[in-house]
């Protein structure tokens, strides 16, 4: 089981309000932050119930972009998540639906961070 995961991005307060917002529909706020002098860089915790477990850090982007899946707990949620992600400043990369090459029940939708880093929301319930 993954206890956290943690990125850097190229721009880390632009990131921390897109992420913000981008992740409230799924249940996600931000939990902690860490300060560069603490830290190499500033890293932002996100997370549900008080455990942070999606980080972002300000050491500058990536060379190539990563995928990350979050749960979400019902389609509506996916909805929303992808509603909020572009309007956060995300770029679409598959609106949601349903992804029946994976499985029958696999709702997702897919939205490009600010670094092009794949995020995605997905419910695996039947309707």
């Amino acid at each position: 089981m993954i206890d956290h995961i943690g990125f850097s991005v190229s721009d880390y307060e632009r990131a921390k309000a897109f992420y913000t917002k981008a992740l409230a529909p799924l249940g996600y706020s931000l939990i902690m932050e860490v300060a560069q002098d603490q830290n190499d860089a500033p890293a932002a915790g996100f997370g549900i119930n008080g455990k942070p477990d999606f980080w972002i850090g300000g050491e500058g982007g990536l060379n190539k972009p990563v995928h990350i899946a979050i749960t979400a707990n019902d389609r509506a949620a996916v909805d929303a998540f992808y509603k909020a992600a572009l309007a956060a400043g995300g770029r679409d990369n598959g609106a949601p639906g349903l992804r029946p090459h994976y499985h029958p029940n696999y709702y997702g939708a897919f939205v490009l961070d600010h670094d092009g880093h794949n995020i995605e929301a997905v419910c695996h319930a039947p309707e």
